[in-house]
């Protein structure tokens, strides 16, 4: 599963910090990264590390939101700054894992989503 947090309100502006730590069943993360919603719009990546650890981001967030990870490669990280009010939006943590089946070796692939955190950025 994934546990994201860090959502919250902010001036425009400011800065704010996503996290979101995986867990359970998981051989190995193939792909792992951030998506947001805002209201009657459909869902788009912010932030992606790709599968070989490319980063990808989209030019809307370029040059203000920055993707990281821990050494464990586990839980990622969102960090935006200068932030704008169209990036008021629920943020995902997203990942594309291979399960660990009962002998220890990649299982099911799977995509999995967190619950979701709100980010609020007044003008």
């Amino acid at each position: 599963q994934l546990q994201a947090s860090g959502g919250g309100f902010v001036e425009a502006g400011g800065s704010l910090r996503l996290s979101c730590a995986a867990s359970g069943n998981i051989f190995r993360i193939i792909r792992m990264g951030w998506y947001r919603q805002a209201p009657g719009m459909q869902r788009e990546p912010v932030a992606i590390f790709s599968e070989g650890g490319r980063i990808e981001y989209p030019d809307s967030v370029k040059g203000r939101f920055t993707i990281s990870k821990t050494d464990a490669k586990d839980t990622i990280f969102l960090q935006g700054n200068g932030l704008k009010p169209e990036d008021t939006a629920v943020y995902y943590c997203n990942a594309a894992v291979f399960t660990s089946n009962d002998l220890g070796e990649p299982g099911e692939y799977l995509t999995i989503w967190g619950q979701g955190t709100l980010v609020t950025v007044s003008s």
